[in-house]
């Protein structure tokens, strides 16, 4: 495995391996590594013939007041599970190779990015969008890994690639959790013990959304059934939003009558957690 911190190498690597014919698969992440990356990994080695994982804390989806600095970060330890996995390249660029001295040029998304997370972070998916865009230059990709967790992310980006002609496919992978069904992610290592036994709870109050919505309870009657059970349950957690919307526009829905995605924001001590389900239509 290639550790490459210049862009334009990578560039030049990736440009290298399409005019040999090769297909290549990209996972992006900001680093400290868990069992969900793993995953993505995995999958992306089966997809192409050369796998990029990318590896860069983007300052620009952070706002104001958000965790940038504090961002966990191990990045021998990630070197070592990228090449576990069979990643040809591990590229970590610094900030300041990605976004040149009077950087100005932007990619944004508008609609789907709107809410949920993108109300609560404004800004946050103008620095995403323009960050991954720039990895699907540099990468060359046919296929781009990303899990479900962020789903809006997710929707986000499959949303830029169809109106911009991008020729990558997205492909989104389920969300990994722990054994008590806490979703992972990295920002889990901010929770102390305390808090992270609270912290399930978001995920069972996703679940009993999805029992309840099974059961034949309007979306009304699940909602205030998840907020009472988290109520209970979850008093050192503060809540920004649990929101029912289309998978696909992230726009609110009234019923069950199509697919519906339960999506969960919740802070919980210094950490800002999030979760989602995807109930199918209910007759």
């Amino acid at each position: 495995m290639k550790t490459i911190v210049d862009p334009l190498l990578l560039q030049n690597q990736c440009l290298a391996w399409r005019g040999e014919g090769k297909s290549i698969a990209v996972v992006p992440t900001m680093g400290f590594f868990h069992a969900g990356h793993e995953s993505l990994m995995r999958q992306a080695r089966t997809l192409a013939d050369k796998l990029v994982v990318t590896l860069f804390v983007n300052p620009s989806q952070f706002g104001p007041g958000e965790d940038l600095g504090a961002y966990p970060r191990k990045l021998e330890q990630d070197a070592a599970i990228a090449q576990g996995h069979g990643a040809d390249v591990l590229f970590t660029p610094a900030a300041e190779e990605m976004y040149a001295p009077g950087h100005s040029t932007w990619v944004e998304v508008g609609g789907v990015s709107q809410g949920l997370c993108g109300a609560s972070r404004p800004g946050h998916f103008r620095g995403v969008t323009t960050v991954v865009a720039k990895l699907f230059s540099l990468c060359q990709p046919t296929v781009a890994v990303f899990g479900e967790k962020d789903w809006q992310q997710l929707a986000v980006i499959r949303r830029m690639v169809r109106d911009l002609f991008l020729p990558v496919s997205i492909v989104g992978m389920p969300i990994f959790r722990e054994a008590d069904g806490l979703a992972m992610s990295s920002r889990n290592a901010y929770l102390t013990p305390a808090e992270r036994a609270e912290a399930v709870h978001i995920s069972h109050g996703v679940f009993l959304a999805r029992k309840l919505a099974l059961q034949g309870a309007s979306i009304p009657e699940v909602k205030a059934g998840v907020l009472t059970y988290w109520n209970t349950h979850l008093p050192l957690g503060s809540l920004d939003y649990l929101q029912f919307v289309h998978p696909e526009t992230m726009q609110p829905v009234e019923n069950f009558s199509t697919p519906v995605l339960v999506a969960v924001a919740m802070k919980v001590g210094k950490a800002r957690l999030i979760d989602n389900c995807l109930i199918a239509p209910v007759a």
